[in-house]
């Protein structure tokens, strides 16, 4: 029960990886607070399913005065919510770069703008914000997308500095995810898969539940002297 009598929102968990993260959090004791547009796939003992688009600023604002209202506070905040719009640059469309922006860096900004002070006046805390390795190394037809995830890394460095700059243990830290056998990776032929896995030093690709153990590390006290790190879990990926 590594997060017992903890309070936790995921964002991006009415499946996949946010799914998975939410439901060991809350095996783990947190009562989980699952953020999404879409209605959860699951259902488990203290995750609560909450309607949230994370580019709403206002709407972010809400939850979190939710959370601390009917909790008291928030211990822990996962940053997972993220689409992909995949084109080569010069076919890329203004309004693919823009929801690509939208929600998987300003969704980012719009809750930790919020809840990392709390965290700072509440005595502590621990944000996870899921980047990816194309973040860490760039990729072909993913511009938006590369670049998003990079710059999740630059805000979780920053907020490392700025929310422990009092002396109080908010810890921020990022997950950077190789390929992960989610359900939209079970659509990619078979072919492709193995040309994936390939390029790990591991042979295989990732599952969901891996990206959730090490999420889970993070959360957890069992990395209190863990901040401003990229934990790259892609089993050893080389683009």
């Amino acid at each position: 029960m590594r997060l017992e009598n903890k309070v936790a929102i995921v964002t991006g968990a009415a499946k996949g990886l946010g799914g998975e993260m939410a439901q060991l959090f809350a095996k783990e004791g947190a009562k989980v607070i699952a953020a999404d547009m879409a209605p959860l796939t699951y259902e488990a003992a203290n995750v609560e399913f909450y309607s949230l688009n994370v580019t709403d600023g206002a709407a972010c604002k809400a939850l979190v005065d939710y959370a601390v209202e009917k909790y008291g506070k928030i211990d822990v905040l996962v940053n997972n919510a993220g689409i992909t719009r995949d084109a080569m640059t010069r076919k890329l469309t203004d309004e693919a770069w823009d929801l690509v922006i939208d929600i998987n860096l300003k969704g980012v900004f719009n809750l930790t703008r919020y809840v990392g002070p709390l965290m700072e006046d509440n005595g502590g805390g621990s944000i996870i914000n899921i980047s990816s390795v194309v973040g860490e190394y760039g990729n072909i037809g993913q511009a938006n997308y590369s670049a998003s995830k990079a710059g999740v890394i630059g805000l979780t460095k920053t907020w490392a500095k700025e929310f422990a700059r009092k002396g109080v243990p908010v810890r921020t830290n990022a997950i950077a995810p190789g390929y992960i056998m989610t359900d939209m990776m079970k659509t990619v032929p078979e072919d492709l898969l193995k040309k994936f896995a390939g390029l790990t030093m591991l042979g295989r690709l990732g599952q969901p539940e891996e990206i959730a153990k090490a999420a889970l590390f993070l959360a957890s006290d069992d990395s209190s002297y863990v901040t401003g790190q990229v934990l790259s879990v892609n089993g050893g990926m080389r683009l």
